[in-house]
């Protein structure tokens, strides 16, 4: 029988670099600790991320939600520009969670990729950092998973994981939602992180370079500009003002969301004149010729999150806030037909 001669292997010769992953440990360390809550009760490394409710909360009811960004991320790595990226992830899910009135507490994040780049990965999680600094929550751990086979060079993939608290009896649901509400709508950044599939079938179109001058920034800026986080300005309201339901505008744009937090019974008129459309949105629209009601049931159109609330309220909110709040529509006793519907 012949010596088998053929050298060893090691988890390097698969594609796994453990000594990049633990370089990049050591790399977010300051930029996990720069969200740091008093309620952390351990820092990066161990093998879960530990919380401390205490007693600021009577009874709490947790709020969880999770998310990705899809396929900005393409469009993210055809640019370049991997700095951004990470506070589209945090928004997603902190947003999410926001719609009850919690206030996101902590976070985690997924990177998944076929050949860590630790600078590229850094650059994400700084990303993540910088939009847990913006929404108050801590960033307690996550995962980083090389997966050589499943993924090409340079490709990645994200998902992030948040959790919050809001006291039960504080928990916003839509139920006290009727005829006397209104909705009013904060804006967006852009197109957040929804609809880049269509928007990337547009971009098949367009003959121009994602440099050029669009708006006051590049057109490639402008479609990849970060989602809004709109933690700080909601909270400014709760327990201020009656609000009884509120929208984050993702996928499925104004058609789908609003209407998801809206009273069987009850459906929603919203007045599109009533705020100006961005122009990144109509550049969509005539480059991809996409007709008016596709282009309100895949992007936000200027509108990214929507607070519902009694009329009388809407003053209250415009003086506690310091940005435009427009009354964009208001809530209907449902007729037969659709629930939702688009006025001039």
């Amino acid at each position: 029988m012949s010596e088998d001669l053929s050298p060893s292997l090691s988890y390097r010769d698969a594609g796994v670099d453990i000594d990049a992953g633990n370089a990049l440990v050591e790399r977010i360390k300051p930029l996990v600790a720069a969200t740091r809550r008093p309620e952390v009760l351990a820092g990066l490394g161990g093998f879960g991320g530990l919380f401390h409710l205490g007693q600021r909360y009577q009874d709490p009811v947790l709020v969880s939600g999770t998310d990705g960004v899809g396929t900005k991320l393409l469009l993210a790595r055809r640019m370049g520009r991997h700095d951004s990226i990470g506070i589209d992830l945090v928004a997603m899910c902190v947003n999410d969670i926001l719609v009850c009135g919690a206030e996101p507490l902590f976070f985690l994040d997924y990177f998944a990729c076929g050949e860590l780049d630790v600078d590229a990965a850094a650059e994400v999680i700084g990303g993540i950092s910088e939009g847990c600094r913006q929404a108050g929550c801590a960033l307690i751990g996550g995962e980083t998973a090389e997966m050589p086979g499943m993924y090409a060079a340079g490709e990645y993939d994200l998902a992030g994981f948040a959790v919050g608290a809001v006291e039960r009896e504080a928990l916003i649901d839509g139920r006290g939602i009727d005829e006397s509400c209104v909705l009013l709508g904060l804006a967006s950044s852009g197109p957040h992180s929804n609809g880049y599939s269509l928007i990337r079938k547009v971009l098949e179109r367009f003959d121009g370079p994602l440099d050029a001058s669009f708006d006051e920034k590049t057109l490639g800026e402008a479609l990849l500009a970060p989602t809004r986080i709109y933690v700080e300005s909601v909270q400014r309201l709760l327990g201020q003002v009656d609000v009884r339901g509120m929208a984050h505008i993702t996928g499925g744009g104004l058609t789908e969301n609003i209407i998801r937090v809206v009273p069987r019974g009850f459906g929603i008129e919203i007045k599109l004149s009533s705020w100006t459309v961005p122009a990144v949105f109509d550049w969509l629209a005539d480059q991809g010729r996409i007709e008016a009601s596709e282009m309100r049931r895949t992007f936000n159109m200027g509108i990214g999150f929507v607070l519902i609330c009694p009329e009388a309220e809407a003053a209250r909110v415009a003086e506690l806030l310091d940005e435009p709040a427009p009354v964009i529509g208001r809530i209907r006793v449902a007729t037969s037909g659709s629930r939702v519907a688009f006025l001039p």
